[in-house]
């Protein structure tokens, strides 16, 4: 038998099926990420963190939860968030946490393994995601803001005096200025909402399809014997699910579909290190990262969420998951 065997008619009903199935996802994703970056100042933010900062920092890890962001567009409000005054490790907790502890993610996952163990994976996911992120946050909180943020991401905004006046919307004020003086009503404010949503649904979009095409091609063109070694070892199969979420570089709303329905004959434990690793670090996100970290640290914190992420699920896998 040809290791490689492609069929029109198969490959379209495959893709279809995975398209159709997660963009509603996606876009009710985008669309709430829009709504979050359009209404939720720094200013309300900081209101509902407590004052210690472990607090925060935990708190900050269920925030997701109220206001769900896909990572693509975390570090964009992230980086706002930064240069307003909120503390780094409760950034950083929320940039991780929020693309998984997120209610969209939730019903996703669950829609995505029906038939197999839909509840148990989608708790196993939002946990580990919490988890991880909330230690991330707390190290990273601990050390010198000089020595992780890039030159520039904390700085203080210019004054509202200072500001040319532009007639419109200006980069990085805060949602509910018009050029940080005038107050901004509700139609345009959600009128920059939609604007971001379909921002966003357009850029992780491509990858989406991109994902779900090479999915379809590797379920219905592609020998499945050949990926039975990689399978057949739990920590081996673990990394490669791990370095296939790096490529496909997809977004978690829609990333269960793409797992659930790819290698089947790999472990639920490698899906899912793929379902956490993934909307926490791949291709885009070390770009995107570069943006608020330096680039040490950028490299240290995916290699450290790749191991640990990792050795954790194969510490499942042991455990009988």
């Amino acid at each position: 038998m040809p290791w490689f065997s492609f069929n029109a008619g198969d490959f379209s009903v495959a893709f279809l099926s995975v398209l159709l199935e997660g963009i509603p996802f996606l876009l009710l994703g985008a669309l709430i990420s829009g709504l979050v970056d359009a209404f939720v100042t720094p200013e309300k933010l900081a209101q509902v963190l407590p004052k210690n900062r472990t607090a925060a920092v935990f708190v900050s890890g269920l925030l997701g939860l109220v206001f769900p962001m896909c990572e693509c567009g975390s570090v964009v409000v992230i980086r706002r968030f930064l240069r307003k005054g909120l503390p780094v490790g409760c950034a950083v907790t929320y940039m991780l946490g929020a693309p998984i502890v997120s209610p969209i993610v939730a019903l996703s996952t669950f829609a995505a393994f029906r038939g197999q163990n839909p509840a148990e994976m989608t708790l196993l996911r939002l946990g580990l995601g919490l988890v991880i992120a909330i230690f991330v946050g707390l190290l990273l909180d601990r050390l010198p803001v000089q020595s992780i943020l890039q030159s520039g991401v904390t700085a203080p905004e210019p004054s509202p005096a200072s500001r040319p006046a532009r007639g419109g919307l200006s980069v990085g004020t805060a949602p509910g200025t018009l050029d940080g003086t005038l107050p901004v009503s509700i139609g345009t404010k959600l009128l920059r909402s939609l604007y971001s949503a379909a921002t966003d649904f357009l850029d992780v979009a491509v990858f989406f399809v991109i994902g779900a095409g090479i999915t379809s091609l590797l379920g219905t063109a592609v020998d499945r014997s050949l990926l039975e070694p990689l399978a057949a070892t739990p920590l081996i199969a673990i990394f490669t699910m791990m370095s296939a979420a790096v490529a496909l570089a997809l977004c978690s709303t829609t990333d269960a579909f793409i797992a659930a329905t790819s290698f089947p004959g790999f472990p639920m434990t490698a899906k899912l290190a793929f379902l956490v690793f993934g909307p926490m670090f791949d291709i885009k996100l070390y770009w995107l990262y570069g943006l608020l970290f330096k680039r040490k640290v950028v490299i240290l914190l995916g290699l450290g969420l790749f191991l640990g992420i990792g050795l954790i699920c194969w510490r499942l896998q042991a455990l009988g998951f």
